[in-house]
């Protein structure tokens, strides 16, 4: 076919289909006018029915009272059968060709469609409640017309009636207020019983009790509230660790602790309780076990006990510290009494009934008293206590014997917390016996044991209190000349009994006022009071002086004996005792140097000897303590060939801003107060250090000398300690020469050949010096073990001008010669002295002639250039 064609049927078609449509739309349409035409009908509701029993409207409750017909609600009692309700639409036209379809809103979800044979809705079982029935009816399903509403209210059962739901709500009310007072009276008691665990924890921590839980079936052991300073509890073998020794309990407590708790678990005791020591990190704590049964298992065997621990270490050390003191009021030596605040006796120790006699039974209620004392002054000493809480002193009182004993008494107040007193305690000791030592150690320490005289301590007290009273009086200070010499040679049994003999006759020079004193040693003084006299003064003296000079016969031996005397006059000489003593001392050691067995009365220019003394000594204690000694060395040269053959070590004291002190001044003193040791120690010590650096350098040849003072020679280890200053400073003993004075040597030649022959077998070389001074013995002379002899420089001076100093020193020179000695010429000044020492074969010599005494520094270069003079002009 062709397109046109095509295009023709087509069109014819579509024509046709319109055509019909046409129609179909004009007879539905006509239909729908038909029906929609009766706007004034609607479905109704026929009939009800209850298990397919129809029921009239008015039959099913009092509210139904009109017809089913006109109805718009509907009350339903709630039943168990089917509800029918038939619906139809009689005023409808063609009502036979309607559909339906309805829906019970609350319970349907969707339409429910029916035709015009069925007309009727059934539900079974409906829940009580408002639903709104619908239905509607429909020509052909498309559009629905005639919708007829009813509100349907399903009653509610009989247990769901407002007055079961009021009883219902009214029994909830009830069940929920009785749940909630269980739920109040359970939370209150869970309340309180966390309170009540809240209070016995607080209680346990507030306590520091440990609570121990022990479950015996199961030996656990449960702790509660631990100690930081015990982390392990007490392992006892029983509860808590083993039986095999080891534990933290005190070995002394371990036996103890398991035999209490046995008993108690065997049912021996009613309770366990202990006490022990227990090892914590702070040492040893006391602690209090208690424990007890909770619960037993049928056969009535112990299943869990519980206990607590308490550190009951501060109650055991206050307990302790309570036994000590009251075991130290009992047992101390001093008597103790304690009074009431009424000062009535409440308790006394045992040493109070010990010192006075009366037992406790004899003082208990008694009040304070002291027989040998007035009422007044018991009075005073009970305010004072009262005033200021306490009292100290001495007191006399009776025994019960009735003996008169002394004590020292303290007294002191003991207050309560309102600082009211409460007691009075008294401690005293009695001191009768250490009154009567008192006593006899103050005789005794103002009397002198050997003599029987007045001592130092007494002279010292007496004297004080004439010059605080400013009473005119001298005093002479003396003792006995050489008196160590007698005590050497004759032994200080003897110088003891010499001693006792002067104080007797001394004793009786002196006038009834004056007294007589030992100040100790051989020093006595005589004090004359009352006077200033000088003719009294030095008639007492020269008495002195007469009655030891004669003649004392001690253990057959007669002693002459003299003394020198210094005299001091107050208020002349002194205006303190400390000072008069110093000036007679002063006085006294002039009088020595005018050569004893006379008096001296003290002046002016005695006392300015006496500071410079004491300055010097000072200068000199000052120069050691900073190494100000120095030592200068003088050459020793050969007359025969001007050589230097040695040197001497002199040793020289310089102080910054104070200068040169002179030997003279410094070295008496020194040999006076024992500091020449070490002075001559010092030196010796330098001239090795310097003599050694020079003999390695080959600067010096020959032998250093130094002078060994008294002091010094008689120590009893000169010898090791010369030694050990050799090895120490390293210089061969062929090197040194020691220069030993003549009087040293013959104050003692036995024990001085001894020393002498000592050092000499060390290798050291003795010259023996200031010859010619002494009285040296021939017979001792040729038994020193010396090389050298030196002439004194007193020999020198005149050698040229006195004929008799000349010979002098020709004899000493050829006697040394024979002895097989070398000979030192001392202090040559000039060439004539030089060769005079010369002519009389006199091998060496030293002095200003050839050098000064010098410095180490500028010893070598001034000896090199010294020597070269004398050489080129012999």
């Amino acid at each position: 076919m062709t397109c046109t064609q095509n295009r023709i049927v087509l069109g014819r078609c579509l024509v046709i289909s319109l055509v019909v449509l046409t129609s179909v739309f004009s007879t539905t349409t006509a239909t729908y006018a038909q029906v929609a035409s009766g706007n004034d009908w609607r479905v109704e509701l026929i009939t009800l029915r209850v298990a397919n029993k129809p029921i009239s409207a008015d039959t099913l409750d009092e509210r139904n009272l009109s017809q089913l017909y006109n109805a718009t609600q509907l009350y339903v009692p709630r039943l168990q059968e089917p509800l029918t309700i038939e619906f139809g639409a009689p005023y409808a036209p063609s009502a036979q060709k309607l559909r339906y379809r309805y829906k019970l809103d609350g319970f349907d979800a969707n339409w429910i469609y029916t035709d015009a044979d069925y007309r009727r809705a059934t539900y079974t079982n409906l829940d009580f409640g408002s639903y709104t029935f619908r239905v509607e009816a429909s020509p052909n399903g498309n559009y629905w017309f005639g919708t007829r509403t009813i509100e349907l209210d399903v009653a509610a059962p009989l247990w769901l009636s407002p007055w079961a739901i009021a009883f219902y709500a009214a029994l909830l009310i009830g069940i929920l207020v009785g749940v909630g007072a269980i739920i109040s009276t359970r939370r209150q008691a869970i309340h309180l019983l966390r309170d009540s665990e809240e209070r016995l924890k607080l209680s346990l921590w507030g306590s520091g009790d440990q609570l121990w839980d022990w479950h015996i079936d199961t030996d656990e052991l449960h702790r509660h509230n631990t100690w930081r300073q015990l982390k392990t509890f007490p392992e006892d073998g029983i509860r808590y660790g083993d039986d095999s020794g080891k534990s933290n309990i005190h070995p002394a407590d371990i036996a103890k602790v398991r035999w209490t708790l046995r008993n108690y678990l065997e049912g021996k005791t009613d309770h366990y309780e202990q006490t022990y020591r227990v090892a914590s990190n702070k040492g040893w704590m006391w602690v209090l076990d208690r424990g007890k049964i909770v619960t037993y298992d049928d056969q009535q065997r112990p299943r869990r006990m519980t206990g607590t621990l308490k550190d009951i270490t501060p109650l055991v050390t206050a307990e302790e510290r309570l036994k000590m003191l009251a075991a130290s009021i009992t047992n101390i030596s001093d008597g103790v009494c304690i009074y009431d605040a009424q000062f009535n006796v409440v308790e006394t120790n045992q040493s109070f009934t010990r010192i006075t006699g009366y037992r406790r039974d004899d003082m208990i209620g008694r009040s304070l008293r002291f027989s040998l004392y007035s009422p007044d002054h018991l009075e005073q000493i009970k305010q004072i206590v009262q005033q200021q809480g306490t009292w100290h002193g001495e007191l006399e009182d009776l025994r019960k014997d009735g003996t008169v004993y002394q004590m020292e008494l303290t007294l002191d107040a003991i207050r309560d917390e309102s600082k009211e007193i409460s007691y009075y305690v008294a401690t005293f000791s009695d001191i009768t016996d250490r009154k009567n030592a008192e006593r006899e150690l103050r005789r005794l320490s103002n009397t002198d044991t050997l003599t029987g005289l007045p001592n130092r301590s007494y002279f010292q007290v007496s004297h004080s209190n004439l010059v605080r009273k400013r009473i005119m009086h001298a005093l002479l200070l003396f003792d006995l000349d050489d008196f160590k010499k007698i005590n050497d040679s004759l032994g200080h049994e003897v110088g003891d009994h010499l001693l006792m003999h002067v104080a007797e006759r001394v004793g009786e020079v002196g006038r009834p006022q004056d007294t007589f004193y030992r100040l100790g040693g051989d020093e006595f003084i005589l004090m004359l009071e009352d006077t200033t006299d000088v003719r009294v003064i030095t008639s007492a003296a020269k008495r002195i002086l007469e009655c030891l000079s004669q003649p004392f016969h001690i253990s057959g031996h007669d002693i002459v004996v003299s003394s020198s005397i210094g005299i001091v006059v107050y208020p002349n000489d002194g205006q303190s005792s400390q000072e008069l003593l110093q000036n007679a001392d002063t006085a006294m050691y002039h009088a020595k140097n005018r050569g004893g067995a006379t008096y001296q009365f003290f002046n002016e220019s005695m006392n300015k000897n006496a500071v410079r003394r004491l300055q010097v000594e000072n200068q000199l204690r000052h120069a050691l303590r900073n190494n100000y000694l120095q030592v200068h060395y003088q050459p020793k040269v050969s007359l025969r060939s001007n050589k230097f053959v040695g040197l001497e070590a002199l040793v020289r004291l310089e102080i910054p801003e104070v200068g040169v002190v002179s030997p003279a001044d410094f070295i008496p003193l020194a040999e006076e107060t024992g500091l020449i040791i070490d002075v001559g120690e010092r030196v010796l010590r330098q001239t090795c250090r310097d003599m050694r650096e020079w003999v390695e350098a080959g600067a010096v040849q020959g032998r250093v000398a130094v002078n060994l003072s008294a002091k010094q020679f008689l120590q009893p280890d000169l010898a090791k300690r010369i030694m050990s200053i050799l090895q120490e400073e390293k210089l061969h003993p062929s090197y040194l020469e020691l220069e030993i004075t003549e009087g040293v040597v013959m104050d003692d030649p036995e024990r001085a050949i001894e020393i002498m022959t000592e050092l000499n077998n060390l290798g050291i070389h003795l010259a023996l010096d200031d010859f010619g001074t002494g009285y040296s013995s021939l017979a001792y002379l040729k038994r020193f073990p010396i090389q050298t002899l030196k002439i004194d420089k007193a020999f020198i001076d005149d050698i040229n001008g006195a004929e008799r100093d000349r010979n002098m020193v020709a004899s000493i020179v050829a006697m040394a010669h024979n002895l097989g000695l070398d000979v030192v010429a001392e202090g040559v000044v000039n060439l004539e002295q030089a060769a005079t020492l010369n002519n009389l074969n006199c091998e060496f010599a030293q002095g200003f002639l050839f050098a000064e005494p010098l410095r180490r520094e500028n010893f070598l270069a001034h000896i090199s250039t010294t020597l070269a003079t004398l050489k080129n002009n012999p």
